[in-house]
């Protein structure tokens, strides 16, 4: 078959819509376990787009693994790093946006990675997870202990400096795969850890020059979704572009069983106790809910619609044995995409009749990406497979921080002082 350029690219597209999209609605609820959400519907929307059958078999486990990847560096807090993007300060602005391209780095590093170790793990060469995980847990601790116990090197102080513990577990993930072969994990891991940083960057500098402008819409929300599209693209790009062994490895009922309960029932759960519980929207809307009806009434459809997708997913893949073929994920995919987006609906106050933009939006980007996934996409061709030297990836590095520098100077030279903004120095 001819190859089509375009059709891979919209393939990269769709991934990166799927994430960028799921990454927006993670704003409404934070944390690790939004962050794990949003992974779990790129890595679903990546499948999909791949076409390849022996991933279909192990869609469980891969959305597992992606989900935890991306929703560990969740714990990273970020917000004032947010403020020091907006200062009308070159340094400070530059060393805002530069430590999110770290933040957004560390999302990507362990998400992307965690994902292709997944797609890489076969039967003659297996990943050893309870080795990985002690592993990571172990360099966590040791670079928090050097880097902010020891030499006090502080990035958003007086705040939590977890950024370290992901910097950590993601060195200790690198380790383990240069030292055990899983070159293509590697690769992956750093593409998608250049894309998703930038995209941070470039997110924050689209936030601040959409509050100069005053334009009439959540701003914080496009800095989100641009870490999303350019995470999920360039994890896209670099496992279409990569060879991937055939797994012949059949998934264990238990892998499937414990991969289940996590994504589609304890994943959202956590989101209820933490986001969707009564009292929560008694909080988020005691201006206009005086009587406590709308947030029982939100907190009762949360729960219902929560439980009806476990419910039917779960009834879906056990008919086929967890033998899921393209139909079926297809349909995994569609209904933990749209739950995702009910709630945030509820959360926001649809009950009460408030609808944000910004929310159509996210039903916009879903039809248009079930709409794309009908077609039948062509890979890259693999050209450029394990060849590229790690100046390559230095060079990227150079590349993006030149282009931040560039994004800082225009900001400062475009605002004067500034709401939410900060300085990290003087």
């Amino acid at each position: 078959m001819k190859e089509n350029k375009t059709d891979s690219w919209i393939a990269v597209l769709v991934v990166a819509m799927a994430l960028g999209t799921s990454w927006a609605i993670r704003g409404q609820f934070g944390h690790e376990q939004g962050a794990a959400w949003a992974g779990g519907i790129g890595t679903l929307v990546l499948i999909l787009v791949a076409q390849r059958k022996d991933w279909y078999s192990k869609m469980l486990p891969v959305t597992l693994s992606s989900a935890l990847g991306w929703g560990l560096t969740g714990m990273i807090s970020y917000g004032r790093v947010v403020g020091y993007g907006r200062s009308d300060d070159f340094v400070n602005a530059f060393y805002g946006l530069s430590m999110l391209f770290v933040i957004g780095g560390l999302f990507g590093l362990i998400g992307g990675g965690l994902t292709a170790l997944s797609l890489d793990s076969t039967t003659n060469k297996k990943v050893i997870w309870p080795s990985l995980i002690v592993e990571m847990t172990a360099g966590a601790l040791i670079v928090y202990g050097l880097l902010v116990v020891q030499l006090e090197v502080l990035m958003t102080p007086p705040r939590s400096e977890a950024w370290a513990l992901s910097l950590g577990a993601g060195l200790a993930m690198v380790w383990y795969m240069l030292r055990n072969g899983f070159v293509n994990s590697f690769r992956v891991a750093l593409y998608t850890s250049l894309g998703a940083g930038f995209g941070f960057a470039f997110g924050n500098f689209l936030q601040t020059v959409g509050t100069v402008l005053e334009i009439p819409f959540n701003m914080w929300n496009v800095m989100e979704y641009s870490i999303g599209f350019f995470g999920g693209g360039s994890m896209a790009y670099a496992i279409f572009t990569s060879e991937w062994p055939v797994s012949e490895k059949k998934t264990k009922k238990w892998e499937n069983n414990i991969s289940f309960l996590a994504v589609f029932v304890c994943i959202p759960l956590i989101i209820f106790r933490e986001s969707l519980q009564m009292k929560n929207f008694v909080s988020r809307f005691q201006i206009f809910d005086k009587s406590g009806d709308i947030s029982l009434i939100s907190a009762i459809l949360s729960a219902f619609f929560i439980v009806l997708a476990a419910l039917f997913i779960w009834l879906l893949i056990r008919k086929l044995n967890f033998k899921a073929e393209r139909r079926e994920v297809r349909w995994v995919t569609t209904i933990y995409f749209g739950l995702y987006i009910v709630l945030s609906f509820l959360v926001t106050g649809i009950i009460s009749g408030k609808v944000m933009l910004n929310h159509i939006l996210y039903i916009a980007n879903l039809v248009v990406i079930l709409m794309l996934l009908k077609n039948s996409f062509i890979k890259f061709p693999v050209t450029i497979v394990n060849k590229k030297k790690s100046n390559y990836y230095i060079q990227y590095l150079i590349a993006i921080l030149f282009v931040v520098s560039i994004l800082s100077l225009i900001s400062v030279s475009i605002h004067g002082e500034m709401a939410g903004a900060h300085n990290r120095f003087g």
